[in-house]
């Protein structure tokens, strides 16, 4: 027994980089893929930065529906650039080792943006609710001070869990192969190089993704089933059709990104193809990022107007 926690130890100690395989598996594709991703993460930058920038500037766009737009923009940025860079990187160089406290810091903050978006998009459809079901006092109710504090606890409440979770995954004993058959530092990939028993480990990622993805989801859902029963009983279809297009961008959104993210983290572990779930990892770390600034552009005429305006100039 005594050997065996040495060798394991041994083996942590001699593990300071991991190679990510990425895409490897396509040899023919790889500077197609490295363009394309490269005019996906500009795009990315942008149209989300543009979206930021006009909800800061454009006075019809004061509001705390359009300041939670701002906040969600700018995380995106956040989010996607925690893969994509040194996704880019290792297509481009075709070096696709990362060191093991990159690894660890990666996994961290690609944790803690998805979880801040999870528990945004919960903010959001609150607003949405208290907007439609509440419409006299949403001004009182959704002031400046209490959209602050619902931002803030969305970025903060998870910071605590999510360098704990982290730390404990990476102070797993790793040895064997140091191939990680993705192309950033996920949980499963990565867990699946750990020694020895990693059940606490597996029950502690469903336990996170229950608090941080299925409960905001839940709470979503409910503040929709509420949303969608007051439209219904609406007097006219206008009113109806109005009071729907105010949060069927923010809808849209919720399903592709919490479809993706429950698919992909809280179904059974049975024998699935690696290479689904790095196509399900691309859906919600980079295709809807992509798509949201358009979402929300091409469905809203404000801030239809503000770009205008911003073009014009």
């Amino acid at each position: 027994m005594n050997h065996q926690e040495k060798s394991s130890q041994d083996n942590l100690t001699e593990i300071i980089e991991f190679v990510l395989l990425g895409f490897a598996d396509m040899p023919h594709l790889q500077w197609f893929l490295f363009r394309l991703f490269l005019i996906i993460y500009i795009v990315i930058l942008l149209s989300n930065g543009t979206i930021f920038l006009i909800t800061k500037m454009d006075p019809a766009l004061q509001s705390p529906m359009y300041f939670f737009l701002a906040n969600f923009s700018f995380l995106e940025i956040c989010y996607v650039s925690t893969t994509l860079p040194r996704m880019l990187i290792n297509i481009g160089t075709q070096k696709r080792t990362i060191p093991f406290v990159a690894c660890a810091t990666q996994m961290c903050f690609f944790l803690l943006f998805g979880g801040t978006e999870c528990l945004l998009l919960a903010v959001m459809a609150y607003d949405r609710y208290v907007a439609i079901c509440n419409p006299l006092n949403y001004p009182v109710v959704m002031n400046h001070r209490v959209c602050m504090q619902l931002v803030t606890g969305s970025w903060t409440i998870g910071i605590p869990v999510q360098i704990g979770h982290t730390y404990q995954i990476f102070s797993l004993p790793f040895c064997g192969s140091k191939q990680i058959n993705h192309y950033f530092c996920d949980i499963p990939p990565v867990l699946k190089l750990a020694c020895g028993d990693t059940f606490v480990n597996e029950m502690l990622v469903y336990t996170v993704a229950v608090l941080f993805v299925m409960v905001p989801f839940l709470l979503i859902l409910g503040s929709y089933s509420i949303i969608i029963s007051i439209i219904l009983k609406l007097p006219s279809a206008t009113s109806q059709a109005k009071a729907f297009s105010t949060c069927s961008s923010h809808l849209m959104v919720v399903v592709l990104f919490f479809g993706s993210g429950i698919i992909a983290y809280l179904r059974p572990n049975t024998r699935h193809s690696e290479r689904t779930d790095k196509m399900l990892s691309l859906f919600y770390t980079i295709l809807t990022p992509l798509f949201n600034p358009m979402i929300y552009s091409l469905r809203n005429k404000d801030v239809i107007m503000a770009l205008r305006k911003l073009l014009c100039k």
